[in-house]
């Protein structure tokens, strides 16, 4: 399964939660449980380099939301730095599994 939409859904998600409820920690939530799936999924998958690089760029993403909305706005930010996010994940675990899979196969 790619991670890359998991990964950059989670951001957007935990901010949409946050701002929804006025809850900030209640976003925090879903941030950990979505980069918990992602994590979990990339030690098995990639390592624990790959999944340390990979959960290193998520929190950057997170700490970047932050530093961008104040030039940028706060949805523009989530979702630039939710597209960086899930082009990691795609460049650095998902991709190569599927296009071994695609060429594996026919």
């Amino acid at each position: 399964m790619p991670t890359a939409p998991v990964a950059a859904g989670t951001l957007i998600a935990g901010y949409a939660v946050a701002a929804g409820s006025g809850l900030r920690p209640l976003g925090g939530v879903v941030l950990l449980i979505g980069g918990a799936w992602c994590v979990r999924v990339w030690l098995r998958r990639d390592g624990p380099r790959r999944a340390s690089i990979l959960a290193g760029a998520g929190v950057a993403a997170f700490i970047g939301s932050h530093l961008l909305a104040h030039a940028i706005g706060a949805w523009p930010s989530v979702l630039l730095v939710s597209a960086a996010m899930a082009a990691a994940a795609w460049t650095l675990s998902d991709a190569p599994r599927f296009t071994v899979a695609r060429y594996a196969d026919g």
